[in-house]
């Protein structure tokens, strides 16, 4: 994949000679004829590798005319990438085993390593892979290695669709030693499809001379056909998470009922946001009505728009009457909606509390152990409290003023 480096950047070389490398054709030792360059990443920095080209000397044999190049350049790089095996399986394992996003791993690699990656550049790397882990792992042999003991062996079955009307991917794992089989996606669940899945599974089985002590899947008709077909007499559990989400469901209704009713009760956040700007507004309005001068900011003009649907009001300001009506009609402007006003503090406490709620009852993820209605109610109990305690602090304050006045 091409690339292209900035002049200043400074290579470590490596020179890849051709020694020992025979012709493939007459065992002739091959001859040097020529190099070329190739930059790559490491972690260690970039690395210029000069590359020895060489042929058969020999004029008569096939591998005359062919071209060869050191091997010791696949041990460093994988052909045509930019970058060395060392990089190639640090990306790999960040979004296969740790599940990186690819911005994140292009921020790590650009602030730990100084590599500059393009997003593209490192999808195409985490498909190449997956191919390769995928490749591996399906390895008739790599599979008699992790099979060699020869123990029963305990399959599972599913099918992950990810939207309605695509294909169905199925996925065959084998648990007691965690390894994905195979997967297939099928454009339909009809039993005869299903059971030819089956079918490759326990050629792999017998192909490993391994017993199946069981299956487990969920309760689709496919799976318990085809398996009472394919293996008889082999035990067939439910899956402990489709038996879990089905044992759960009307506890789930209930909770979805119990949401419902405490979004009802739990109103008015935007209300109480609104009053508390407006309050900010008011106080602009009335020094402005008291001082005769406006302020400078370009945003505040708006501010006094909000107001100018607020009914024409006297406020008492140390014993002084102002009557602000002529501050609040004024004519409208085109400055947009007040951003830049910050309320008081106490008036960015009850914004924070607005938003802290509003985030409770829009959070929805939970499952049969961590139902989201509980959560909710939970969540809402500690805002309620932390109130309350913001309430009992407020009375000391007062209190206490009280008894100095």
């Amino acid at each position: 994949m091409s690339h292209i480096w900035p002049a200043e950047t400074v290579f470590d070389e490596v020179d890849l000679f051709l020694h020992g490398l025979r012709c493939g054709h007459c065992q002739t030792e091959v001859r040097m004829l020529g190099h070329r360059h190739r930059r790559v990443f490491t972690l260690d920095g970039p690395q210029l590798l000069i590359i020895r080209v060489g042929h058969c000397p020999a004029p008569e044999c096939r591998g005359h005319s062919e071209s060869v190049s050191s091997w010791n350049e696949m041990a460093i790089a994988p052909p045509r990438l930019t970058v060395a095996w060392d990089v190639f399986a640090w990306i790999g394992h960040r979004r296969c085993a740790r599940h990186w996003s690819v911005p994140q791993i292009r921020d790590e690699l650009a602030d730990s390593y100084r590599i500059d990656l393009s997003e593209d550049a490192i999808e195409d790397y985490i498909r190449r892979y997956q191919v390769m882990v995928a490749a591996r792992q399906s390895d008739p042999k790599e599979l008699r290695k992790v099979y060699a003991e020869k123990k029963p062996l305990v399959l599972s079955i599913d099918g992950l669709q990810p939207e309605k009307g695509h294909e169905t991917l199925y996925v065959v794992r084998e648990l007691t030693q965690k390894r994905v089989w195979f997967a297939e996606p099928l454009r339909s669940s009809t039993n005869d499809e299903v059971q030819r899945l089956l079918e490759r599974a326990k050629a792999i089985a017998a192909s490993l001379d391994c017993p199946v002590a069981g299956w487990i899947s969920d309760k689709q008709d496919a799976f318990v056909q085809g398996i009472a077909a394919v293996f008889p007499g082999t035990p067939h559990g439910y899956c402990q998470n489709h038996f879990l989400r089905d044992l759960a469901k009307p506890m789930l209704e209930a909770d979805s009922h119990a949401k419902v009713q405490m979004r009802r009760k739990v109103r008015g956040l935007r209300a109480i946001e609104r009053a508390v700007l407006r309050e900010k507004t008011r106080e602009i309005a009335i020094e402005t009505a008291m001082t005769g001068v406006t302020p400078g900011n370009s945003a505040e003009p708006s501010l006094l728009d909000e107001m100018a649907v607020v009914e024409t009001t006297t406020v008492t300001v140390d014993h002084m009457t102002v009557d602000y009506q002529g501050a609040v009609d004024a004519p409208p402007t085109p400055f947009p909606e007040p951003s830049v006003s910050q309320p008081s503090e106490a008036g960015q406490v009850v914004l924070d509390y607005c938003s802290a709620v509003r985030g409770i009852l829009n959070d929805d993820q939970g499952g049969p152990l961590h139902p989201p209605g509980l959560r909710m109610a939970n969540a809402l109990a500690d805002v309620r409290r932390s109130l309350q305690v913001c309430v009992k602090e407020k009375k000391k304050v007062v209190r206490k003023h009280c008894s100095n006045g």
